[in-house]
């Protein structure tokens, strides 16, 4: 991929310092020669470690809406930290982490390999094309609504539900996917690996459980899409999105 077309300043990282994941999805080229404007949606690992500091820099942002991707109890044991001042509305899309239960127990258990947290992720990563679509859904619904802009979504690292819910977005938006790609691989140069793994875990299976994987979202993609006839067919289906409302999401996200 040329510099061009992926932006070699993109994407753009809001520099913070308890969350080292969150940034603009503006900036990146859609196939009808638009951009993505900046400004307009963000994507996020968790706000629960936010300094008084990176509190005035994300009321900065003027956010209306945060979506929050984590579970019921992810959330509840690390609740978001937000502006008091005109403080953004937050929406809880909860995607439970249904094979959590398992890398838990085989992490604690120290018997797990790097190729079996990769399975593991897999029907995680399948999951979100399936069965988690009506978070993903809700979402959209919001970004629809101008008065509900500039809006961030985020689940614990902001890399597995957030990253596929971005390649969603970038792709209704008309970004070719191998930048939908970039954009999800990105979260290896700015997530500091925020998340305590137990001791004497096996190094292939923390490689796996921290690193980001083309092919997990690859296959999330095809799964999703793979049953349609076109993308835009997909998300007239899914999430009701017909070529009016996804021209009225371009113009509102695309200059």
């Amino acid at each position: 991929m040329t510099p061009e077309a992926a932006g070699h300043d993109l994407p753009r990282l809001i520099a913070l310092e308890g969350c080292t994941n969150l940034r603009d999805l503006g900036g990146y080229r859609a196939a009808d020669g638009r951009r993505v404007r900046f400004g307009r949606v963000f994507r996020s690992a968790s706000l629960a470690r936010l300094t008084e500091g990176d509190l005035e820099t994300l009321a900065a942002l003027g956010l209306r809406t945060v979506c929050d991707l984590r579970g019921i109890r992810e959330s509840a044991a690390a609740p978001s930290r937000l502006p008091l001042r005109d403080p953004p509305e937050l929406h809880a899309l909860s995607i439970e982490p249904t094979v959590g239960a398992s890398l838990a127990d085989l992490l604690a258990r120290g018997q797990a390999t790097g190729e079996d947290v990769l399975d593991l992720l897999r029907r995680a990563y399948e999951a979100y094309a399936t069965e988690h679509l009506h978070r993903y859904r809700a979402m959209f619904t919001l970004l629809l609504e101008a008065p509900r802009l500039p809006l961030l979504f985020h689940c614990s690292a902001g890399k597995d539900r957030t990253g596929f819910g971005a390649a969603l977005l970038l792709t209704a938006l008309g970004v070719p996917r191998e930048t939908v790609i970039e954009d999800y691989l990105a979260t290896s140069r700015f997530w500091k690996r925020e998340l305590a793994l137990p001791p004497g875990t096996d190094p292939s299976a923390a490689a796996a459980l921290l690193g980001v994987h083309r092919p997990l979202i690859e296959r999330a993609l095809d799964v999703a899409f793979g049953r349609y006839d076109s993308e835009e067919a997909f998300f007239a289906a899914e999430f009701g999105f017909d070529a009016d409302r996804l021209a009225r999401l371009r113009d509102a996200l695309l200059d």
